[in-house]
């Protein structure tokens, strides 16, 4: 009878184990499901989201401002012209007609020992006489060649209000010498980014 009780109680501790065994066995499983189905929810969100399209809503105001901003960028489009040395003996300014806002570039080269004065910047006052605006010193036994660039403003102090005051025809002077005045035009073509809302 011991024997009895000895096998039996042989397969109690055995279906124990496996008991504990199949439990073990269906926790690992139910956690992997989880995990996996977890994943597998948030790669469908992300794809879901990959895969919707925003289609934009068209209506008319919408494409009358598109056009309208359109038409403001083609008329505000600007490109320098190409250069045009105007030359008077040793004094050359790169073009004949600039934009308001736009710098003209005056180079000098080459003066002779000699040579001294002054470059007049003159504006145009009305149209029949000009006013100095600038002048800049230059002396052959200093300095041989110089660049400057000349970028007319408008100001408060020297009453140039608006961009009328800037605009019309300028002449360089070059006094102390024989040499002929040069001429150039500003325009009422804009430099963007360049503010002439009026100072005074």
């Amino acid at each position: 009878m011991s024997k009895v009780f000895r096998d039996f109680s042989k397969i109690k501790s055995m279906n124990k184990g496996i008991l504990v065994g199949i439990a073990i066995a269906v926790i690992v499983g139910i956690i992997a499901i989880s995990v996996v189905s977890m994943e597998d929810s948030d790669k469908m969100e992300v794809e879901d989201t990959l895969d919707k399209e925003i289609k934009p809503e068209e209506t008319p105001e919408i494409e009358e401002k598109i056009n309208e901003i359109e038409e403001i960028a083609d008329e505000n489009i600007y490109e320098p012209l190409p250069r045009d040395w105007q030359t008077s003996g040793p004094f050359q300014i790169d073009r004949s007609e600039y934009a308001l806002g736009e710098k003209i570039f005056l180079r000098t080269s080459g003066l002779a020992f000699e040579e001294k004065g002054q470059v007049a910047v003159m504006r145009p006052k009305n149209a029949t006489h000009y006013e100095v605006y600038l002048t800049l010193p230059f002396d052959g036994l200093k300095k041989e060649a110089f660049n400057y660039y000349l970028d007319p403003q408008l100001s408060k102090v020297r009453g140039y209000c608006t961009a009328d005051d800037i605009m019309g025809r300028w002449a360089l002077v070059f006094r102390g010498t024989d040499y002929p005045n040069l001429y150039f035009n500003i325009t009422d073509r804009m430099v963007p980014g360049v503010n002439w809302d009026p100072v005074c």
